[in-house]
């Protein structure tokens, strides 16, 4: 087997080099994170032929710096697997530790799609950002850290799980009536998608604001503390269209971003993969731009690990 591991913040995705092996685990490194120990499971339960990485947890706030987040995770990969090679916002392997390795997840699945799709922007909405990568002559066009990327709209810091819907709303209708919001964290985006019945129990991989279940009735609850309410002071129809509200205007933000991505570059095709791939459909529909979903070509699993499984394809070609 040959395996392409995707290491974020919160998650850490993987896939064999053939889409035939995915998962998905959920893995906060800010929060005693098992990331050591889960790569070594991995190694012993695989034991994989050749390992590429991409990383992009380096930013968690545990960490004091982006060094000393990579450090952490290169030791922990290293501990696990023998031969590890980490991909740089070059597009080239190495075993060393460079800053030119943090956020570059983006780049092996670029590297993928500009190969199989020609020209394109390349749009990943996973559980916590959303990457917006303009590919020519199969090559990515984007800045190379994400310092750089949010300036120029090939970042949007918005998700389909982990976004407090206060960094989404400033105010929202209920009853006709315009109300301001909390800005607690008391609900987020899987809470919206779930009572809009948009993702699963299951999709809902992250932990919740306030630690309770993941039932509708609890992402109900969740949103009505938006408007400081609870369930006995508001209802199921006003809390979906607060639900809506939230998605409408996270699907603006996407849009606004596809759209300054797309006129610098003349590109009107996109490639879409992520957890949040419907988020993309519906702001690429509001564009009127033609949209190939990843889903679709190779499966909606593969669609949501998509940086491991195209890491795990390029470092098979070595």
């Amino acid at each position: 087997m040959i395996l392409g591991i995707d290491i974020g913040g919160a998650n850490t995705k993987v896939a064999s080099s053939d889409g035939k092996f995915v998962e998905l685990h959920y893995l906060p490194l800010w929060k005693n994170t098992r990331l050591p120990e889960a790569l070594q499971e991995i190694a012993e339960r695989l034991v994989p032929e050749k390992v590429g990485v991409v990383i992009t947890g380096e930013l968690a706030d545990c960490f004091p710096d982006k060094d000393a987040g990579l450090s952490f995770i290169m030791d922990a990969v290293n501990n696990a697997f023998d031969e590890a090679l980490f991909l740089e916002s070059s597009g080239a392997f190495t075993k060393e530790k460079k800053r030119s390795i943090a956020a570059a997840n983006w780049m092996a699945s670029t590297l993928i799609v500009g190969r199989d799709f020609g020209d394109c922007i390349f749009v990943d909405t996973g559980s916590t950002t959303t990457d917006i990568i303009p590919i020519k002559d199969g090559k990515p066009l984007a800045a190379v850290t994400d310092f750089e990327r949010l300036r120029r709209s090939e970042l949007v810091y918005s998700g389909a799980l982990r976004t407090n819907l206060s960094a989404l709303l400033d105010t929202v209708k209920v009853s006709g009536a315009r109300f301001r919001i909390s800005s607690e964290l008391f609900a987020i985006t899987a809470d919206a998608f779930l009572v809009l019945g948009l993702i699963s129990e299951k999709d809902y991989t992250c932990d919740t604001p306030d630690g309770a279940g993941k039932t509708k009735t609890d992402a109900m609850r969740r949103l009505s503390r938006v408007v400081c309410a609870d369930l006995t002071e508001i209802d199921e129809k006003e809390l979906v269209s607060i639900a809506a509200q939230s998605m409408e205007k996270q699907v603006m933000d996407i849009a606004d971003a596809i759209s300054d991505v797309a006129k610098r570059h003349g590109l009107n095709k996109i490639v879409a993969c992520g957890l949040g791939e419907f988020i993309v459909k519906k702001a690429v529909e509001e564009l009127g731009f033609e949209i190939i979903l990843m889903s679709e070509r190779y499966g909606k699993e593969l669609s949501k690990v998509f940086p491991a499984y195209a890491v795990g394809r390029l470092v098979g070609e070595i």
